[in-house]
């Protein structure tokens, strides 16, 4: 089934029907720019974003895509992209916000390695769109990452329910693949980079050791899998089952990844699959953000191997 006809046969609200197919355009416009278009599309733009970190100019043309497309959308009061410093107002009369990473993974584009696109909508509140933004992950009104790897999967997430549409390139149409996606409860998997180990809490490492440990017949018990791009990383463990953590670190104590446009999204499609997350203090989506970039700790994974996690802390 397309996604359009999926979306027709279900009873969401027209305007969050309207946002994923603007994002269902603007990624198939990315699919062409990485697969069928030779202009210069890699490498460093030169550029430096909000927090400091070398900009892709894919980064920069996937923010262009996504912002004419959600420009144009009545219905979309204002954006926060990772791409730009300030908020994005845009249209007085509409009532929800759009909070994005338009191109996650970006320092792997070179390598092509899987990269994405994670969105965030939520629904504006009485104040300014700073305020509305500034909500908790569990007001989320929908979330949505798009992958781009051997095959471009969408993957969203409203009322409890995550599902996965997988992009036809010949048609050019997302057709289910995978219907109410639910993840094991078990998994042994476990994501983390293994470089920051002298870096990061007691806990943490001793969660790794326990994952290390071999059983009765000398056999591993747990397999680490890290690519290093988030989306990547939590696709494979959602559907397999598995845990992906990247805490804070010394040089970064506040923790790595955004709260508002990579992290609930994120904890929101989890939630839906079946899954948890925590800042490896409380659950990622009870969260109050303080300022729009905000950074977390982050873990989120099967439940077993998130409580054996938590278990470290408790």
């Amino acid at each position: 089934m397309k996604l359009k006809h999926f979306l027709d046969s279900k009873n969401y609200i027209n305007p969050l029907k309207q946002i994923l197919l603007d994002i269902e355009k603007g990624s198939i416009k990315i699919y062409e720019k990485f697969n069928e278009e030779h202009s210069d599309i890699f490498g460093s733009s030169g550029e430096h974003n909000i927090q400091g970190e070398e900009v892709q100019k894919l980064d920069l043309i996937a923010n262009d895509i996504f912002m004419n497309r959600f420009q144009e959308n009545q219905d979309i009061h204002a954006i926060l992209s990772e791409e730009n410093k300030n908020i994005i107002e845009c249209h007085d009369q509409g009532d929800y916000l759009i909070a994005m990473d338009p191109l996650d993974g970006s320092s792997n584009i070179d390598v092509n390695i899987p990269v994405g696109s994670i969105f965030s909508v939520l629904k504006k509140i009485k104040g300014t769109s700073e305020q509305s933004f500034l909500q908790e992950g569990n007001k989320q009104q929908m979330a949505c990452y798009i992958i781009y790897g051997t095959s471009t999967m969408l993957v969203f997430a409203m009322n409890n329910e995550a599902f996965g549409f997988t992009l036809n390139t010949k048609e050019k149409e997302y057709f289910l693949t995978h219907p109410n996606i639910k993840s094991p409860e078990n998994g042994n998997i476990f994501s983390i980079n293994e470089g920051n180990i002298n870096s990061i809490e007691p806990e943490i490492i001793d969660f790794i050791k326990y994952c290390k440990q071999l059983n009765r017949e000398g056999k591993r018990t747990h397999t680490g899998r890290f690519i290093g791009s988030l989306i990547a990383d939590f696709h494979r463990n959602m559907l397999k089952g598995g845990i992906f953590i990247y805490p804070a670190t010394s040089d970064k104590p506040k923790g790595q990844l955004r709260l508002i446009y990579e992290c609930n999204p994120i904890a929101l499609i989890a939630d839906a699959s079946n899954c948890k997350s925590s800042n490896l203090k409380i659950n990622i989506l009870d969260i109050k953000p303080s300022t729009i970039h905000q950074r977390t700790p982050f873990a989120v994974g099967s439940t077993n191997p998130m409580n054996k996690l938590l278990s470290f802390y408790n």
